[in-house]
């Protein structure tokens, strides 16, 4: 048996050259389409000497050899492009859809804080002093104003926020929990496993459905250092339910044991249904309440803490505090945002996705098919949901478009598009929904779904 003529593959350099791999280039780095490259070609000669499975019979010239090998690296960069962070159209009726990045950010804020992320600023510098200062500007004051706590901090996400809580306040001490409050949400966060790496010892309290303020206040002992209420995130228990108010448990509490709200969705207005402000916990008498900054607030990511004064500056003090605070585009960002929002003059984007009427749904949607076949695409009533693990139970009457054909290779071709247009299937139906489908994008949406409509194949890509 001859040996393969491995020298018809074509060497790494010469690829990097070719003119079809300058975009790749462009959108994964020089190092990244090399490595790429190398990887191809040894596939190939793997399968030259029959290492691997064969390929299609490669051609006899060294020039036909090298347009097979790039034509296949050029499908591996595209595959690996496709991880890259894009920006993609919403079209799943969940407005903080966490998959998608959570709530966007308004432009005014992102334009807002833009000088002070494309040059230096004053993140720990005191202008008064000329020295050191303390990070977070204003955000801990402007946090307080907004849920009226005495003191409050920031870090850099959720979790970080609860974990940060229990390591310093409840470390090798007991922690009272409902059994209807130790969920799990997205991506295997569960409170039973947060307060065990935290040195925490859990507490179960009550049961599943029902739990007293008898069920805390008895299983309170010297060791206990809080009591946790949890936002149940992305569930509801309905029927035979029950759990004490806040304000009553508050006062039902010895003096010495904390009182703690997870309260998770970042409301601060009464506009969601299912979901209590977080002002409104501090006012029952909650010591500490932590929530999330990219859900209902529609800031960026980070984890807000607001309480008492004492429990704050202790928080700050633990060493945890330091791997946990966020660095000055999250405080840019978020200093902004709340600014705005005290301001009376930025609502979320969930606020505003969620207020807007179906009768301006149904505008947006006869635009959206005007010229096109009836056939293929119509308008159809749907539901909305708040998403990111906030009112669970609650819906908002939506519009979607509804697209004819094989549903999953329908949305394979919009995910295929330059900006990847992300749909639902229900029903057998491929699902557009325009609740979370911004303005700004309904002509991204209008010619995908012209070519999407002309040709079966996938447009774009």
């Amino acid at each position: 048996m001859s040996e393969p003529d491995l020298s018809r593959l074509p060497q790494i350099e010469r690829l990097l050259a070719r003119p079809e791999l300058e975009r790749w280039i462009r959108l994964l780095s020089r190092p990244l389409v090399a490595r790429l490259a190398a990887e191809t070609v040894a596939a190939f000669r793997q399968s030259l000497r029959g290492e691997a499975a064969p390929r299609p019979s490669l051609p006899a010239s060294p020039d036909g050899v090298e347009q097979a090998v790039l034509q296949e690296l050029e499908t591996v960069c595209r595959r690996m492009a496709r991880r890259r962070i894009t920006r993609v159209v919403n079209a799943t009726g969940v407005v903080l859809h966490t998959n998608l990045g959570r709530s966007p950010l308004a432009a005014e804020v992102w334009a807002a804080a833009e000088p002070l992320n494309t040059g230096y600023a004053n993140l720990e510098f005191d202008l008064d002093t000329g020295k050191r200062g303390r990070r977070n500007g204003l955000v801990g004051e402007l946090i307080s104003l907004a849920t009226g706590a005495e003191a409050a901090l920031v870090v850099n996400n959720g979790a970080a926020a609860l974990y940060l809580i229990l390591a310093c306040l409840a470390r090798r001490r007991e922690v009272l929990v409902s059994r209807g409050e130790q969920v799990q949400i997205g991506g295997g966060f569960r409170i039973p496993e947060i307060l065990t790496l935290s040195g925490a010892r859990l507490v179960e309290v009550g049961t599943t459905n029902v739990t007293t303020i008898e069920d805390y206040t008895e299983a309170v002992t010297l060791q206990t250092a809080l009591v946790l209420r949890v936002h149940s995130s992305n569930f509801r228990i309905r029927g035979f339910t029950e759990k004490p108010p806040l304000d009553k448990l508050a006062l039902a509490l010895p003096k010495d044991v904390l009182l703690v709200v997870d309260q998770g969705s970042g409301a601060l207005t009464t506009g969601i249904k299912g979901e209590e402000r977080a002002d409104l916990h501090i006012r029952q008498g909650a010591h500490l309440v932590c929530f999330s900054a990219d859900k209902l607030l529609g800031g960026p990511q980070a984890g807000l803490i607001a309480g008492r004064r004492d429990l704050i500056a202790a928080l700050a003090r633990h060493p945890l505090y330091r791997v946990f605070r966020p660095g000055k585009t999250v405080v840019s960002l978020l200093e902004e945002t709340l600014v705005r929002r005290l301001n009376g003059g930025l609502d979320s984007p969930a606020e505003q996705a969620l207020a807007v009427p179906v009768e301006e749904l149904q505008r947006r949607g006869r635009r959206l098919l005007r010229g096109l076949d009836p056939a293929q695409v119509r308008l159809v009533p749907a539901k909305a949901a708040t998403g990111g693990g906030s009112s669970p139970d609650e819906e908002y009457p939506a519009l979607a478009l509804e697209l004819a054909g094989e549903p999953q290779a329908r949305l394979e071709s919009l995910r295929a598009w330059e900006t990847p247009i992300i749909g639902t299937i229900a029903d057998g139906k491929t699902l557009l929904n325009l609740a979370t489908v911004l303005p700004k994008e309904i002509p991204v949406l209008r010619a995908a779904l012209e070519a999407l409509l002309a040709s079966p194949a996938p447009p774009g890509g």
